[in-house]
């Protein structure tokens, strides 16, 4: 679900999951500010069931799909991608999802930060945050 508005004259456009999360902290799950796409901090939740599953990997997965999904409604594709940063309560936990990472930035090949912290929920153990760019595309 997207919201169209303009600020100070730039039109932004503002992505939501449908998650909790977001409408009780009061923020979006991605907001498009001309050809910038910036994804927040994604768990592995399943936004539609709010559930999560118990493995890392299992939740990067999830993690990816719901990033693809506002990637997908902003316009923009994973091979958009020009940072990406991971956030771990657990360092361990981080190896087990390189493959599945790689295949996903493989095509454009991002900054990236991984960073060991806290997470809001215990439950979670990995989250993914984005940032794009569009390119151009020919029609």
């Amino acid at each position: 679900m997207a919201v169209d508005f303009a600020v100070t004259g730039s039109a932004k456009k503002l992505i939501s999951s449908g998650s909790t999360f977001e409408e009780s902290i009061g923020y979006s799950r991605a907001v498009v500010d001309g050809d910038w796409v910036h994804v927040s901090g994604t768990t592995g939740f399943d936004y539609s069931t709010m559930t999560i599953a118990d493995g890392v990997v299992e939740q990067a997965e999830q993690c990816l799909r719901n990033i693809g999904q506002a990637l997908d409604e902003a316009g923009a594709s994973f091979a958009d991608v020009v940072r990406v940063r991971y956030l771990l309560p657990d360092a361990d936990d981080f190896e087990p999802c390189w493959p599945l990472l790689r295949a996903a930035f493989a095509a454009s090949r991002p900054a990236a930060t991984m960073q060991v912290c806290g997470l809001s929920d215990r439950r979670m153990r990995i989250e993914i945050e984005v940032t794009a760019h569009k390119t151009a595309r020919e029609s």
